[in-house]
């Protein structure tokens, strides 16, 4: 009988194994709480140091047009400005592709098509970013000065870069919403007397509106956070964009392109941490808007 009792009150093999597991997820939790916190410092330390301890104006940061670190002129306008236009510009041009592309692989396009769309949109975006960058400067930036003049460097080229990059992140999410509206939607425009193209244009796009906005957000992110395929086309120089063929450059192309040049500490080194801490703060910026979209009720 005291036997019995025992293995009853001991811990069994399967009880050790359920403590072992919870303790390996809760430590690797932890480790990944502290690294996204010990990033967020840094960049906050570093990138606010431009105004803590080289006394520069956040005024003069956000809204000068010149940039020159080593004379404390350190204006992140044009780039700033410059950032949002190839986004912008970029996800204006991805997002009706993305829809038609979306419609068909999931309302249209039989099973091995969609398939095969499937795996070509993911092959394209497995491409590595210099790939993209360097089919940009062979091939966009010569046909950009052929048809606008200039060097080719701009704006314009920027744009048609990540426009084919964000193109499958944009398809892929939006393809996700269309499916995942129920087919009793469809089922029940089509008894009502809908053509199929009613069925789609007045109810399952409306009903997937809130994915579709999502994946054109995370387009946009990841159009604003991209750097050396933009480097290579954007001409790379710190100037207010005044048309689309005008050389400047985004926050991450000078990221990129100078963060090597400078020296940990220094007033260069510091204003280029802040810009680094404007791209994270735009980063949050884009993932609040996620969760406000997504988020139940906001779209009716």
């Amino acid at each position: 009988m005291d036997d019995i009792k025992q293995k009853l009150l001991s811990k069994s093999k399967q009880t050790t194994e359920d403590r072992r597991g919870k303790i390996l997820c809760y430590a690797c939790l932890s480790l990944i709480i502290v690294l996204i916190v010990s990033i967020l410092y840094f960049i906050i330390n570093r990138g606010t140091a431009t105004f803590t301890q080289n006394y520069l104006s956040l005024t003069q940061f956000l809204t000068g047009k010149q940039w020159n670190p080593g004379h404390h002129q350190i204006g992140a306008l044009p780039m700033i400005v410059t950032s949002f236009l190839v986004t912008i510009l970029a996800a204006i041009l991805a997002t009706p592709f993305a829809i038609g592309v979306a419609i068909f692989m999931t309302e249209y396009a039989p099973r091995k098509g969609t398939k095969a769309l499937r795996a070509v949109i993911e092959l394209l975006v497995g491409i590595p970013s210099v790939v993209y960058g360097y089919i940009g400067l062979m091939v966009v930036v010569p046909l950009v000065r052929k048809l606008i003049g200039g060097t080719g460097f701009g704006i314009l080229a920027g744009t048609l870069v990540l426009f084919v990059m964000i193109l499958p992140t944009v398809i892929s999410l939006t393809a996700d919403s269309l499916k995942a509206i129920p087919v009793s939607y469809r089922q029940a425009a089509l008894a009502l007397g809908a053509t199929k193209w009613q069925a789609i244009y007045k109810i399952v796009l409306r009903a997937a509106l809130p994915g579709i906005l999502t994946a054109i957000i995370f387009g946009m992110t990841r159009a604003f956070g991209e750097a050396l395929a933009v480097q290579m086309v954007i001409g790379n120089a710190v100037l207010m964009p005044e048309g689309l063929g005008t050389p400047t450059a985004t926050l991450t192309s000078q990221l990129t392109s100078q963060m090597g040049n400078t020296v940990l500490g220094t007033v260069s080194n510091n204003a280029l941490w802040s810009l680094a801490l404007v791209l994270l703060l735009m980063s949050l910026v884009f993932n609040l808007l996620i969760r406000v979209i997504t988020r139940e009720g906001v779209i009716k």
